[in-house]
């Protein structure tokens, strides 16, 4: 690896750490590679002129790979170093500069466009579609095939942290061989309290009451707390609502506007048959009163869960 071979100039643009995090550590290692000295320069604590001192010609030789984190942070007396920096560009100085979202920053922003910085963006993950593609994304990486009930296990287990959805998936790649399946998920991840309250919700929207209260008495025994609980249960019904009163469309097209994955359009489409717009209304109301009971309005947050799911299970069956 040489110095010619990395870009001079870098901006990491979004708000997701995990897909920043990725591209600055390539990027360091590459450096490294090439025997240049890494510089790391934080927007938070910046002493003016700083910049302009690592990007001077050292005593040494030698190229300088310089890192700016958080532009969006940035002082005026670090943008202004910036701008100095770009408008006459240092000899073996490589520059990267990450800024997550928003206005600040902007004028260096439009000086690294106008140099034709090579631009990496990292927008954020933040609903089960996305998660549902940085899941595939990331066996696609490693030449690697997960079925799409995979994908759906996966995300449900692990899918509130994308940091900790990375590092399943990095798991799962390193451990197991073939076809990553739901029940290969479930191996190392059906423990979980994501993925219990998901099976919870999926039994008693599927009015499966003895199912239903199996599982959730099975997760209180296990030491699982009723608020997650129910949180999936208020989802996966706001799922239903979406997904009926978003017309018609195969679930490809319906699932951007529903922030949703196909497979969960799909899967709330077949539940759907089974449910009236009355019934779904009475049981988000059962849910919005579990809610209140397990955050400290009730006095038996179990009891409140199970009556929810006697009443959704209730509400299916009257459709």
């Amino acid at each position: 690896m040489t110095a010619a071979e990395l870009s001079p100039l870098t901006l990491i643009s979004g708000p997701e750490e995990v897909l920043v995090e990725r591209e600055l550590t390539s990027l360091v290692g590459r450096a490294r590679d090439a025997a240049m000295e890494v510089v790391r320069i934080d927007a938070a604590g910046y002493e003016p002129g700083s910049l302009l001192m690592h990007a001077s010609p050292s005593l040494f030789g030698g190229a300088t790979f310089i890192i700016v984190r958080g532009l969006h942070e940035a002082s005026d007396e670090l943008q202004d170093d910036l701008l100095s920096l770009l408008a006459a560009p240092a000899e073996d100085v490589f520059l990267l500069v990450t800024h997550a979202s928003g206005q600040r920053g902007k004028r260096v922003l439009d000086a690294l466009k106008k140099q034709r910085a090579r631009v990496v963006t990292c927008p954020a993950i933040k609903n089960d579609r996305d998660k549902s593609d940085f899941v595939q994304q990331e066996f696609s990486r490693a030449r690697r095939r997960i079925s799409s009930d995979g994908v759906r296990a996966l995300v449900e287990a692990v899918g509130r942290d994308v940091s900790e959805l990375a590092a399943a998936c990095a798991q799962l790649i390193a451990d197991t061989e073939g076809l990553v399946t739901e029940a290969v998920v479930d191996t190392y991840h059906g423990g979980k309290v994501d993925a219990t309250g998901f099976r919870v919700a999926d039994a008693a929207i599927a009015g499966n009451t003895p199912e239903a209260l199996r599982l959730l008495r099975h997760a209180i025994a296990s030491g699982l707390d009723p608020v997650p609980i129910v949180a999936v249960l208020a989802s996966q019904l706001r799922g239903l609502i979406k997904v009926g009163s978003a017309g018609r469309g195969s679930p490809e097209q319906l699932a951007s506007s529903v922030g949703m994955a196909p497979w969960q359009v799909k899967r709330a489409r077949a539940a759907l048959s089974h449910w009236s717009s009355e019934g779904l209304a009475t049981a988000l109301q059962a849910v919005a009163a579990a809610d209140f009971a397990v955050k400290g309005g009730g006095r038996d947050p179990v009891y409140a869960v199970e009556r929810a799911i006697l009443t959704i299970t209730g509400a299916r069956s009257s459709a």
